[in-house]
């Protein structure tokens, strides 16, 4: 009926967030608040270690997908904010259509409702909103300034909202006034967008460069753990790029700009690219980088910008053999300066060179413990393309031997399986993950890589074998989980003794963890046909820690 009414279940929620992501939501319900249900979205804010704004859209017949600006969800993951929110409207279900109808007829009311307006009618409407708005009347006199060539006062306005100082605090903007700071310098993009739309192109490049630059000089001193503020950044770097392309400035006098704002001290927050710039910059203009780039790697042969820019103009004019040898100066351990010249050769169309350089990458990391694993991907993939599959289960043995972590073991699987040989291979590498369990030596996260390796291949009976005075309380809790149907006396031993470790430590994630076990435990008694001993279990258990009261919505909230 849910699913019916939303387009979405909980199921969707857990394989868009993941198990640990939907776990962590089930204790953020009661943080919602502020539900407020569009036509085809659901805004709401949740209450965490911040207050974090979330938005879900419900698409017709293809689900949900979310939106939060807590840091997880910046980057682009379904967060726990988002299954909180979902599960709060899943708890709403039957009334959401009914609030979706209305939205869509509040929408379409305004909508006729501003079209009636007369010329006079919207004036006073826009005056009475720009009374009790600062920011709307700041973004429409800016727009006005622009609209009407008087660039003085867009000047100040645009430099003004890219001054920090209104924001700082004992010299630093802290964390939560970044947002506040980045809404700002996004005004400040627009309003140069707005400049080069409206003709005024060559002021719009002016003032860009100078918000850059304020801005490179002031982002040393902000806390933008969220990346709101660099986010805001781009896009004033965007906007010079628009106005310069407009405009076309002098070619030489933007190339020595470009070169010095790269090579400036200051934190390069807005990335400015020297080559996005090829087209307006012209043959003059890369002569004339080339040039300063050149001096500048001269007088310091070892600083990141001067080789960065040397680089760039290098990859521009296609100079390829140029820059596999300024890459090979200074090959990484990590072999990640192998595979950047393996890819620049490759693009080239010279496969076997690419190839050549890769290996070598290999041999030359052999002694590494953890190299960047891309290098060893690259290899394999030319190998598996060139039906040289047995070749790849070299490489990722030899690499598995030296690294000897579950994702190596992964990849030999992998490898020998399209061999073949994973029977024989898997033998072997048991053998080495059994003598590192033996001495305790190349630990997973806590405990032995063997365990992580045998669950891993569902081999649940030589992972108890293992399991015994060598797992870690992670390990036991998996071998638990595998266990519930075949074994439900030994996982229900585990999840017990997991619980009882539980009972001090207190704390939302704690509580999840606990929920979670007792989950596994109640799997257990089920299929061992003891379910009132559960659920005299789950009673004391309540009795015992009935002061700690988000533990007891916790377990509510999953029915325990």
């Amino acid at each position: 009926m849910a699913r019916k009414a939303v387009g979405f279940g909980e199921d969707d929620l857990r394989i868009l967030a993941g198990d640990r992501s939907f776990e962590r939501g089930l204790g953020y319900v009661d943080a919602v608040s502020g539900l407020e249900v569009g036509d085809g979205s659901v805004t709401a804010v949740v209450h965490g270690t911040g207050v974090y704004e979330v938005e879900l859209t419900l698409g017709k017949g293809t689900g949900v997908s979310g939106w939060c600006d807590c840091p997880y969800g910046q980057e682009g993951n379904f967060c726990k904010h988002c299954v909180a929110v979902g599960l709060t409207v899943l708890g709403q279900a039957e009334a959401i259509p009914r609030q979706r109808a209305a939205a869509r007829a509040r929408a379409s009311s305004l909508e006729g409702w501003l079209t009636d307006l007369s010329r006079d009618e919207l004036l006073a409407l826009v005056r009475e909103q720009m009374a009790g708005d600062r920011a709307l009347r700041r973004r429409l006199e800016l727009r006005a300034a622009a609209a009407h060539g008087d660039l003085d006062t867009v000047r100040e306005r645009i430099l003004a909202l890219v001054d920090p100082r209104p924001f700082t605090r004992y010299g630093y903007i802290e964390y939560r006034d970044a947002a506040s700071y980045a809404r700002q310098v996004t005004e400040a993009a627009d309003a140069l967008r707005a400049l080069t739309v409206g003709g005024q192109a060559t002021q719009a490049v002016g003032l860009a460069e100078q918000a850059i630059v304020a801005l490179d000089r002031t982002y040393g001193e902000i806390d933008d753990s969220d990346g709101v503020v660099g986010q805001a950044a781009h896009a004033v770097a965007a906007a010079h790029l628009d106005a310069c392309r407009a405009a076309r400035p002098e070619p030489q006098q933007l190339a020595e700009w470009l070169v010095g704002h790269v090579l400036g001290e200051e934190s390069d927050v807005t990335e400015v690219n020297p080559l996005d710039y090829a087209d307006v910059l012209g043959p003059s203009g890369l002569d004339r980088m080339r040039q300063l780039a050149t001096g500048a790697r001269r007088r310091n042969p070892n600083g990141w910008a001067e080789q960065y820019l040397v680089e760039r103009l290098l990859k521009a004019e296609g100079k390829v053999d140029a820059l596999v040898t300024l890459y090979a100066q200074d090959l990484a351990p990590s072999g990640i300066t192998h595979l950047r010249i393996a890819e620049e050769l490759d693009a080239a169309g010279r496969k076997d060179e690419a190839l050549a350089w890769a290996e070598r990458g290999l041999r030359d990391t052999a002694d590494e413990v953890h190299i960047d694993g891309r290098l060893t991907d690259y290899v394999c993939d030319r190998y598996a393309h060139a039906g040289r599959t047995a070749e790849s289960v070299v490489v990722r043995r030899d690499r598995f031997r030296m690294e000897r972590s579950l994702a190596a073991y992964q990849q030999l699987r992998t490898a020998a399986q399209v061999v073949g040989c994973w029977e024989s291979e898997r033998e072997a590498a048991l053998a080495i993950l059994r003598e590192d369990a033996r001495t305790g030596s190349c630990r997973g996260y806590g405990g032995p890589v063997l365990m992580d390796a045998l669950l891993d291949d569902d081999d649940v009976d030589a992972a108890w074998l293992e399991a015994a005075g060598r797992a870690d309380d992670r390990q036991w809790q998996r071998l638990a989980d595998l266990s519930r149907e075949a074994r439900p006396a030994d996982a229900l031993a585990v999840y017990t003794r997991l619980v009882e470790q539980l009972k001090r430590p207190t704390g939302d994630r704690v509580y999840e963890c606990m929920a979670r076990l007792l989950l596994g435990a109640r799997d257990c008694h089920r299929v061992l046909g003891t379910l009132d001993e559960f659920a005299a279990y789950v009673s004391a258990l309540r009795v015992e820690l009935k002061r700690r009261r988000k533990l007891m919505t916790i377990l509510d909230q999953h029915r325990l």
